[in-house]
């Protein structure tokens, strides 16, 4: 809508069309899809209106605003065979990715908990809290690696500048494998942190996305129960410490592969993996965690709506 910004791309890319009117876009015959990366508020309505016109659509992060819009746009997509792809970007990357690979390998063991922080100063959003705006990352990367979907949220948070906008939030999330993990989110720190540990009952691994080369380093310590014992007295907790490593990582542009993997899904029909149907279940996660948070931090049980479809 700036018609500065849009004069400045046309130099940088003087065979490119520009427009102040979603209309032009959706009528456009030639154009088969679409990507939305606007304010959250207006993402089902444009998403929305191009699925209606037969367009393949691609959402930023988080789909919606709640999940009766998310379940809507899924439904839109499913009837007219479209390709709905939701920008959960972190999942693209080499890390993440190698995190997964990881975990499934059975390395770390069974995951005890995740814990997860991402944090800086700003920048301040107008329509949602900082869980909306920062968490889905975390959501989309623990639903991605574990492969496990959410079945219960707790929310804690506190709005100090904007009221009914929370700045600083604590989330717990459950998953149905019995896996426990926590989110701090914050607008409202001095340093901007990117890091999450997963604890297995093996070894435990850091990864820290701010970190050039070493993203991921996976450390072989862990807890160990004595497997009899007689007396109390006899009872020790034992604590293995052992080497820590950094695995290799080939680095590439997580939006890279995340907008080529968009078109294969396209040509192939094949569905992607951060679908419409990942989409609803971070939607899910944080709509339950804004009811958590308007009831003291109780926790919100979450139905599983893509199965029961």
């Amino acid at each position: 809508m700036d018609s500065n910004r849009l004069e400045h791309m046309k130099r940088l890319y003087p065979g490119m069309e520009t427009t102040e009117d979603i209309d032009d876009v959706i009528h456009a015959a030639e154009i088969d899809a679409v990507a939305i990366a606007t304010p959250v508020r207006f993402h089902f309505e444009m998403g929305k209106r191009c699925l209606e016109a037969g367009k393949h659509t691609f959402i930023e992060k988080p789909m919606a605003m709640s999940v009766a819009e998310s379940s809507k746009l899924n439904e839109m997509a499913e009837t007219k065979k479209l390709t709905l792809m939701v920008g959960h970007t972190f999942i693209y990357s080499s890390p993440v990715r190698k995190i997964r690979e990881i975990i499934r390998s059975g390395d770390l063991g069974d995951i005890m908990y995740i814990s997860s922080r991402r944090l800086n100063l700003g920048l301040f959003q107008k329509d949602i809290n900082v869980a909306w705006d920062l968490a889905p990352h975390d959501i989309s990367i623990i639903l991605y690696v574990l492969d496990e979907i959410p079945v219960s949220v707790n929310c804690q948070g506190k709005a100090h500048f904007t009221e009914g906008i929370e700045d600083v939030t604590n989330m717990t999330m459950n998953l149905s494998n019995g896996g426990f993990s926590t989110i701090q989110s914050s607008w409202l720190d001095p340093n901007k942190v990117r890091e999450m540990t997963f604890v297995g009952s093996k070894k435990m691994l850091v990864y820290d996305d701010l970190e050039p080369m070493e993203k991921i380093k996976v450390y072989d310590k862990r807890v160990e129960i004595p497997p009899h014992y007689d007396t109390f007295a006899e009872f020790h907790y034992a604590y293995h410490y052992g080497d820590m490593y950094s695995p290799y990582v080939k680095q590439s542009e997580p939006l890279k592969v995340e907008c080529k993997h968009f078109l294969d899904c396209i040509k192939t029909g094949e569905k992607s993996n951060s679908s419409g149907t990942d989409g609803l279940r971070v939607v899910q996660v944080l709509e339950a965690s804004s009811e958590s948070l308007k009831n003291g931090g109780r926790e919100i049980e979450i139905r599983d709506l893509v199965q029961d479809q």
